[in-house]
């Protein structure tokens, strides 16, 4: 009886999109607001990386699965999150309108070419010209150019091209290495993404061909790999095996093709032809695909602006069991210390850390880390300490989703500096 249970990945949707109604709230400042509205996005996007994959490689075994609380079968479940996802891209499209119209009159505005005046354009042209031209792969897919591989979530401007009465297809990956917009130089925080540029200037970098519709792009393909899946020799390294999962996880099958701008109607058939997608696994969006540059925006607010547009910033309160004034390691010893983080500074444990690295009376640090920064002091104390003739002994979680990489990385490094 599947009365009283509910499909869990529509119970996760439901969950999105409460965190989108956090973007809708008139109470919270402008600037976190278009933050949940990206907080949406990336939740959205691991979903389909992970649940929706974990469905598609369900529907690929021979055996039928049928989900226990539900009834129904992969298939059914995959179907049912489709019907539910198009009204959600719907309401964020809505809300960051909203949102985006509200930020212009407080004199932040992402702007688009015909909005500009000469002067502006011709910054625009000329950081296209000097920095993003030169590292740009424009490609033409025909009879002699195969279709390439569209990375994970990388944004594309796709092209319908046309010469001599045929039609091709254009594609310009957006390099990672470029930012995700660029600020112009004055009146207020104006800025134009860089896929918008680079759809601007396409027809330069396509001089044999007339440019008869323009869009972007993305592809979202299943990223849910379990080390368990797969063999794994016992004399192996696993940050090895590790390696070779993630990189096998960029070249699983897609799930999902997100579609902004434009009409669409001969692209979108072409695209989902060749990655094998069906049309009800194609999302129409009117707001930029990716929102992660609303983090960055809230930095090169004026004081006064972020004050009004932004919550104020949280600062963690050293812990009132502990004396800034003496040593760390001597108080730990004199009784434990539980640290709330982020509510508390994690300053006195990096300090403690830090005093075990050149206490000569140290034997051993032992410690489990479960994700590391790119830049990390706890790291550096730790590879410190076994410079300083410690026993260090490390246990890295490699699995954390989407950190691996990092992770690995991180684990290479502590290795080198003697660490177990």
């Amino acid at each position: 009886d599947t009365r009283y249970t509910q499909d869990r990945e529509l119970s996760w949707l439901r969950f999105n999109e409460r965190v989108l109604e956090e973007a809708k709230d008139e109470s919270v400042p402008l600037m976190e607001r278009l933050k949940f509205a990206a907080i949406f996005t990336s939740n959205l996007d691991e979903f389909f990386m992970i649940r929706v994959g974990s469905l598609y490689d369900m529907t690929l075994v021979k055996e039928e699965h049928i989900d226990s609380r539900t009834g129904q079968t992969p298939e059914q479940q995959l179907q049912a999150i489709f019907k539910a996802v198009t009204p959600l891209y719907k309401q964020r499209d809505k809300v960051v309108e909203q949102l985006e119209s509200r930020l212009r009159a407080c004199n932040i505005c992402r702007m688009s070419m015909d909005e500009m005046d000469t002067k502006e354009r011709k910054q625009v042209e000329n950081w296209f010209q000097d920095e993003v031209r030169p590292i740009l792969s424009p490609q033409v897919v025909d009879s002699r150019h195969p279709f390439p591989h569209l990375s994970n979530k990388t944004l594309n401007v796709v092209l319908r091209l046309e010469s001599e009465g045929q039609q091709f297809l254009g594609l310009i990956p957006v390099p990672q290495s470029l930012p995700p917009y660029f600020t112009l130089r004055e009146r207020g925080l104006r800025y134009i993404l860089t896929e918008d540029v680079i759809a601007e200037y396409a027809k330069r970098l396509f001089p044999a061909f007339d440019v008869k519709g323009k869009a972007v792009a993305s592809v979202t393909r299943n990223a849910d790999i379990s080390p368990e899946d797969e063999t794994y020799e016992v004399d192996e390294d696993f940050r090895q095996h590790m390696r070779k999962l993630v990189k096998k996880r960029a070249r699983l099958s897609p799930v999902r093709l997100e579609f902004q701008g434009g009409k669409g109607d001969k692209l979108i058939p072409f695209l989902c032809q060749r990655l094998g997608l069906n049309r009800d696994q194609v999302f129409k969006t009117r707001c930029p695909i990716r929102l992660e540059y609303a983090y960055a925006l809230a930095a090169l607010l004026p004081a006064e602006s972020a004050a009004a547009l932004c919550d104020p910033p949280f600062s963690p309160r050293f812990p009132a069991c502990l004396d800034p004034q003496r040593p760390i390691l001597p108080q730990v010893l004199e009784r434990d210390v539980l640290l709330f983080y982020p509510f508390e500074q994690m300053d006195p444990f990096l300090h403690l850390i830090r005093e075990a690295a050149f206490d000569p009376q140290v034997a051993s640090i032992k410690i489990t880390i479960y994700r590391l920064a790119s830049r990390a002091k706890l790291a550096e104390y730790l590879s410190a300490a076994a410079e300083n003739g410690k026993d260090v002994t490390v246990l890295m979680e490699l699995r954390a989703r989407f950190d691996e990489q990092n992770n690995i990385r991180w684990a290479e490094r502590i290795d080198r500096k003697s660490v177990v």
